[in-house]
């Protein structure tokens, strides 16, 4: 499985856990600071990266994103994942109101994926 962790900042914690996870393929770090991705790439070696999720969501060889961009972003970005055809973790909360996540699982339901 290839998967794409989007938003570096202590989401960088998760990069090892993901490079040695066994059904890992590729990871590709997503961040939207280009020192902080440059940085991390070399860090960690990781090959590849992009610096924004519609790259990612554009990407069909991506099968699941982590998510860990910002609060108020969380539930619209769910959701924006699963409607791309990919699975989706994220960072709590996923969302904030009760229509959010009303939203993440009917976004979910109609895609087929995992949250």
């Amino acid at each position: 499985m290839n998967v794409a962790l989007v938003g570096l900042g202590f989401g960088s914690a998760f990069v090892p856990i993901y490079q040695k996870h066994p059904d890992v393929g590729r990871l590709v770090l997503c961040d939207a600071n280009p020192e902080r991705l440059a940085e991390l790439m070399e860090k960690f070696g990781v090959k590849h990266a992009v610096a924004t999720l519609d790259e990612v969501l554009a990407d069909p060889s991506i099968d699941a994103v982590h998510l860990n961009t910002g609060i108020p972003d969380h539930a619209r970005h769910t959701i924006a994942v699963l409607l791309a055809g990919k699975h989706c973790a994220c960072t709590v909360p996923m969302a904030t109101s009760l229509d959010d996540i009303r939203a993440i699982i009917a976004a979910r339901k109609q895609s087929g994926k995992t949250t």
